[in-house]
């Protein structure tokens, strides 16, 4: 039963339901610093209940060098009811802002990857203009 119980416990709490939402918005594996852009909370949180989500075994993490990528482990039987209900329950205007946050983020990727970090919010306009005056 602990297995089950450590699922609802890292569902219990409201950043981890942002955090799950980003990861259901998105084909991708995400960055931590693509997470965090798009919740506005710091790193060190964020680390923090992806860490929890992770040993919950609802998310996974992949190195590739300095970058940590996570995905969410959906496709697993065992998971794929779960993210069905979340993707019908995460519906507020606090998730649609996160996810709308997360698409704008995600402009900044070149050939599918993260390549800037942690921006500000005035940066990250400025980098999206930058890049789309650069690809014109």
């Amino acid at each position: 039963m602990t297995e089950e119980s450590d699922v609802f416990k890292a569902l219990a709490d409201e950043t981890r339901l942002r955090v799950m939402n980003l990861f259901l918005a998105s084909v991708e594996s995400l960055c931590v610093c693509e997470i965090v852009d798009a919740l506005k909370l710091p790193q060190y949180n964020v680390s923090k209940h992806l860490t929890l989500l992770r040993h919950s075994g609802l998310v996974d993490v992949e190195k590739e060098g300095l970058w940590g990528y996570y995905h969410l482990r959906g496709n697993e039987p065992k998971n794929a009811a779960l993210v069905n209900f979340l993707r019908a329950f995460l519906t507020g205007e606090t998730f649609e802002t996160d996810r709308r946050n997360l698409e704008v983020r995600l402009l900044l990727r070149e050939e599918g990857k993260c390549v800037v970090g942690f921006v500000s919010e005035q940066d990250l306009l400025k980098l999206i203009k930058e890049k789309s005056v650069g690809a014109t």
